[in-house]
């Protein structure tokens, strides 16, 4: 359905935005072709090819953006749950009819293209959070709110899991941030970062030493507040907690992740060395970027990038060829082009009047932000490798369209943010 009178909201789109998205998209381009193999005589549009499919990913996500911009921005709204219901039946449809690579069932098989449900259902489960916190004004300080919110994001991400693809599941978590944003406890972000700790430190220090610390502090902490019976009682619910997930996550990396998984964040750690199995990705990217040095080897002059020795170079480790081939500078030209967009997409959503297309806003900047963070991240080793895209530069037609239309869906709400509160 098209807005019969909404073609003057095409003319308040954020072009910026915009010049950005194409920019990013040229460059996902010239380094995926650069990191495909070239025989004298192949053609310069081979469609056949990594790069050739690219091309046309780029050329029908761009008309595919610029046709939501036609829609009105309220359609949205109106059928955010029928298209979050939609990504939950194809995440479901993945587990019986999905094909298998690399160990994970992620993909539907459409002719020669496969569909990747798990990339659109980062928009449609920011659209639905979007609706919830509109229409009903939670401000997440009750556990009723908490928990509707927490089953619209479990549910994609317990399906995702099941596949099991981590990386893509672990996305999910950055919807905490667009919350946080309208109300939830800070102490959620503070749970979210002892989460991370401790989950370090169960493989780093032994689990009986653990335990003795969190109960000292605990005991430090009652002792301090030993008047403040409520405090105490939350005190001694959150220690119980922390011990018990110490033991999570050791049976969830024993019972859940799988060895490829459980490899790289024992290399991470420093747990382990292996550069000639699982560590080799992360080596040979390494080494590319560094090869690059301050201004690069020079378009398709890269030894790393020509001789394929960075498996899964045009989509997870395509950053290691902006390394090796444009160098430090190229790489702090896609570093400053991100910075700025996920700065602009910031400064649009607290622009907005309505709390709809603010959430939505933030949903699209968090989703960004923790895909880039952790695409580069992986690439430099500071990361473990969990497989997930960088935006709109890597290899892949589900990951370009979903993040195409996640970033174009706020673009229109932006457009017509005077009219839709």
């Amino acid at each position: 359905m098209i807005q019969q009178q909404g073609n003057r909201f095409f003319f308040n789109v954020d072009w910026i935005t915009v010049l950005i998205y194409i920019l990013l998209c040229i460059i996902g381009f010239a380094n995926i072709y650069a990191s495909i193999p070239h025989p004298d005589n192949s053609a310069a549009f081979d469609f056949s090819s990594s790069y050739g499919k690219q091309f046309i990913y780029v050329i029908s996500g761009l008309v595919l953006g610029l046709s939501l911009l036609l829609f009105d921005g309220r359609l949205f709204n109106v059928f955010a749950p029928f298209i979050y219901g939609i990504t939950l039946i194809l995440l479901i449809a993945v587990l019986f009819i999905g094909r298998n690579v690399g160990g994970n069932q992620a993909w539907i098989p459409i002719g020669s293209f496969r569909l990747q449900p798990s990339e659109f259902a980062k928009f449609g489960t920011a659209l639905l959070i979007a609706r919830y916190v509109s229409t009903f004004s939670p401000k997440f300080r009750d556990f009723k709110s908490i928990f509707i919110v927490g089953i619209i994001v479990a549910a994609p991400l317990v399906l995702i899991m099941m596949q099991p693809d981590t990386g893509s599941a672990l996305v999910f978590l950055a919807f905490m941030f667009p919350l946080y944003r309208e109300g939830l406890s800070g102490y959620f972000l503070l749970i979210f970062l002892g989460m991370i700790v401790l989950f370090v430190a169960d493989f780093l220090v032994p689990v009986s030493i653990l335990i003795a610390i969190i109960l000292t502090i605990s005991g430090l902490f009652i002792y301090a507040n030993k008047r403040k019976q409520k405090l105490i009682i939350t005190t001694v619910f959150v220690t119980l907690i922390a011990i018990g997930y110490l033991f999570v996550v050791k049976i969830a990396y024993e019972k859940v992740l799988q060895q490829h998984q459980r490899n790289r964040i024992e290399l991470m750690l420093g747990l382990k060395t292996d550069n000639k199995g699982a560590g080799y990705n992360v080596i040979q990217s390494q080494i590319a970027i560094g090869s690059g040095q301050a201004t690069g080897r020079g378009f398709l002059q890269g030894t790393q990038t020509k001789y394929g020795y960075v498996p899964a170079q045009s989509t997870d480790f395509i950053f290691s060829t902006i390394g090796e081939e444009w160098g430090f500078l190229g790489c702090s030209v896609v570093i400053g082009l991100y910075i700025f967009l996920l700065l602009r997409l910031i400064n649009l959503a607290e622009r907005q009047r309505s709390t709809f297309s603010r959430v939505y806003g933030y949903s699209v900047a968090c989703i960004l932000f923790f895909h880039i963070f952790i695409n580069i991240g992986m690439t430099i080793g500071i990361i473990p490798v969990i497989g997930i895209p960088l935006p709109f530069i890597s290899y892949g037609g589900s990951s370009l369209w979903s993040f195409t239309i996640l970033l174009f869906i706020f673009l229109k709400l932006d457009s017509n943010r005077m009219g839709f509160i």
